[in-house]
Parts: C-alpha cells; sequence; structure tokens
C-alpha cells in the first residue's frame, strides 16, 4: 500500500507538476498505427509548446511527413524518476496526447532556439541531416502521481511554469542522501512518531520551491510526507537559507 501525506496548501498545482514532470527526459512516443517510436530529445518551452526530435528515418517521422492529413495522433508519456534509489523509484508520469506535426521552414530555426533555451539536448544539433524536429499540438494533458490522476487543459499546462528549482534538485537530494545522514536524521524527527515503526527507512524523494518531500519506505508500501518551507522560494539562491531554517527548525523541536 502507497499512503501520500501532502497538504494541498503546501503543495504545487497540478498544472506546474505537470510542466515540471515534462522536462525530465526519460520519454516514449506511440502514434497511430505505430506500437512505439525512439525520441532523442523533447521539451516544453517557455511559451508551453511540446516539441520532439526524432531520427528522420524511424517510423514516426516518416508516418508524420507522408500523412494526408499533415499530422498523426500521439502520445508522448514522460516518467519522473527519483534521483536516488529507491524500491519504487518512479515519482511521476505525464501524457500529453495530440497531433505531431512538422515544423515549417520558416519557424523552424526559432522553435530550436526555443528548444534549446529549455534543454540544451545534443540532438538539437543533427536537426535537418539525422534528426526531425517535431511539434505536439496538445488536446489533452493528464498527470499521474501519489496513485490520483489529475486532467490538466492544455492552456493550463501552457500557462504554468515549472519549478525553479527542477534543474538543482537531483543533485541536491543525492547529496543530501549520501553526505547527510545526520540532516536526514533531524528531518526524519520531524515526522509524527505514530507514522513510524524500527523498520522504517526515512529517505529524500523530492524537493520544489514548497519544501523538501521524504519517503518512508516500509516491508510492505510506502508513505509520502512533505516538509514545508516557511515560506515558498523563488530560486535556486533562496534554496539554502530555506534548508537552513528547514534543518534549525528540526533542531529545536
Amino acid at each position: 500500500m502507497t499512503r501520500s501525506v501532502v497538504p494541498p496548501a503546501v503543495r504545487p498545482t497540478a498544472a506546474e507538476r505537470a510542466r515540471t514532470v515534462s522536462r525530465r527526459p526519460s520519454a516514449a512516443v506511440c502514434a497511430a498505427g505505430i506500437s512505439g517510436s525512439r525520441v532523442l530529445a523533447h521539451t516544453t518551452t517557455a511559451d508551453g509548446r511540446v516539441l520532439l526530435v526524432v531520427p528522420t528515418d524511424g517510423e514516426l517521422a516518416q508516418a508524420v511527413l507522408g500523412s494526408a492529413d499533415g499530422d498523426l495522433a500521439a502520445l508522448l508519456m514522460v516518467t519522473d524518476h527519483a534521483p536516488v534509489t529507491l524500491r519504487d523509484p518512479v515519482r511521476a508520469q505525464l501524457w500529453l496526447s495530440g497531433w505531431l506535426a512538422p515544423l515549417h521552414p520558416a519557424t523552424q530555426q526559432e522553435a530550436l532556439l526555443a528548444f534549446a533555451d529549455a534543454y540544451p539536448a545534443g540532438a538539437l544539433l543533427d536537426v535537418g541531416r539525422t534528426a526531425t524536429l517535431l511539434r505536439l499540438d496538445l488536446a489533452e494533458v493528464v498527470l499521474g502521481e501519489d496513485g490520483h490522476t489529475a486532467e490538466i487543459t492544455p492552456e493550463e499546462f501552457a500557462a504554468a511554469v515549472p519549478d525553479p528549482l527542477v534543474a538543482v534538485e537531483a543533485g541536491c537530494l543525492q547529496h543530501l542522501d549520501a553526505d547527510h545522514p545526520d540532516q536526514l536524521a533531524l528531518f526524519r524527527s520531524r515526522i509524527p512518531g505514530d507514522w513510524l515503526t524500527d523498520g522504517d527507512v526515512v529517505r529524500p524523494l523530492g524537493l520544489d520551491r514548497w519544501g523538501l518531500r521524504l519517503r518512508i519506505e516500509r516491508p510492505r508500501g510506502h508513505t509520502d510526507v512533505r516538509l514545508p518551507f516557511p515560506a515558498p522560494v523563488a530560486d535556486v539562491q533562496e534554496l539554502k537559507p530555506a534548508m537552513a531554517r528547514l534543518l534549525c527548525a528540526a533542531r529545536r523541536c
């Protein structure tokens, strides 16, 4: 059994989480008549456009470029994995469905720059040679997380912004997990005692502008809890003092 304890007032909205998950590199795409195809890179640009780089000689690119309608119904699934080793490492999955279409030559250069600004993937250098840039015109956005699903309109998805800590989250959690067992023990002390047993292991699960997420791993199942910052952080510069205040509060307790 999996249980999540996350107060609604101290967590990002579903649209914000969806935009954050969309930045994760692990993705797969399926399209009508095609069982699966390799994605060389994908991103969501600052203005909410979903772009993919796929092999030019692959089934997907050939089907889109050869479509009589000029586009192809498709589903892009992005998986958010925890950056530390957990028994159940998948934190969330995002399903982006709509229509894949090629970019007009006049707009491709601007789209490449917007792609690189959001995610400077090496595969962008191959566009026009062995790789093709496609856009996904969204019809539906669904986020799966904590055993629940949330439907988000394409307009809400485009208007939301990813978490400001998305680029540093993995390194911070890996550092906390590997090098600071004393701090983890302090954070563990903030979890209500009746939620823990002697055999439970507490690991870092997530970090965003609202606070730190911890996972309590049990012999069977797990529980996710959130330790909120005193106030949401606006950027990476505010992270260190926010973590310091969280630790100070744990020491006082």
